[in-house]
């Protein structure tokens, strides 16, 4: 079957199989989180996007080693389990530099813009994208010999950006970072993958942007 992405709390985790990586996302409670596992079909080396909740679900679709753990952004929401799995597995813990110190799990590699982080032979460019928390990342995947697979946290949604909590600056700044950063230079083809919900592409949402600014959310 052909991946939708359209996972639910206690469902099935549903896996896209691209030539170099498989991408696994799954959805755990409370918050209906997603949570991204990757393995590089090269060495089987595998990183976990957003230890959100529910670890034992999380060891089970990992089934295996585990070398690194990204965080998107400082929300309580996103590592709730990141301890239990670290503890379990040893795998080194990442987030984005303004808010490593906002986690209170140790960040081991403190992620800044523009950097890249590996798993295995898979490059995954870090993007910093301030407002909805000071330090959020995203991280891309730019296949080579596919579309751009995009990890947005909570960041980027169908239907508009995350919360800034009607603070018109911080929305200011996550709009104009997702439109600079993600929009101006990624093609339609791009698929997103957010913190919550279900899945989108660039393409569906491009031609809302004039009216996400407008309406300031």
């Amino acid at each position: 079957m052909s991946y939708h992405g359209n996972v639910t709390v206690g469902g099935p985790a549903d896996v896209r199989e691209l030539a170099p990586l498989m991408i696994t996302k799954l959805a755990v409670g409370p918050h209906d989180n997603n949570t991204y596992l990757l393995r590089c079909r090269l060495t089987d080396e595998q990183l976990l996007i957003d230890a959100a909740a529910e670890p034992e679900r999380l060891l089970k679709t990992i089934n295996g080693s585990l070398a690194a753990v990204v965080t998107t952004h400082q929300h309580p929401d996103h590592w709730q389990a990141l301890q239990a799995v670290v503890n379990a597995t040893g795998a080194r813990t990442a987030a984005g530099e303004h808010d490593a110190d906002a986690i209170p799990v140790h960040t081991d590699v403190r992620l800044r813009d523009g950097e890249t982080i590996h798993v295995g032979y898979i490059p995954l460019r870090v993007i910093r994208l301030t407002g909805h928390t000071p330090g959020s990342i995203a991280l891309l995947y730019d296949d080579p010999k596919g579309h751009p697979h995009l990890f947005t946290g909570d960041c980027l949604f169908p239907g508009g950006v995350g919360s800034t909590q009607n603070d018109p600056d911080r929305f200011t700044s996550l709009y104009n970072g997702v439109v600079e950063k993600i929009f101006n230079v990624l093609p339609d083809e791009t698929w997103v993958y957010p913190g919550h919900g279900r899945d989108t592409t660039l393409g569906t949402e491009r031609p809302h942007l004039e009216e996400w600014r407008t309406r300031g959310w």
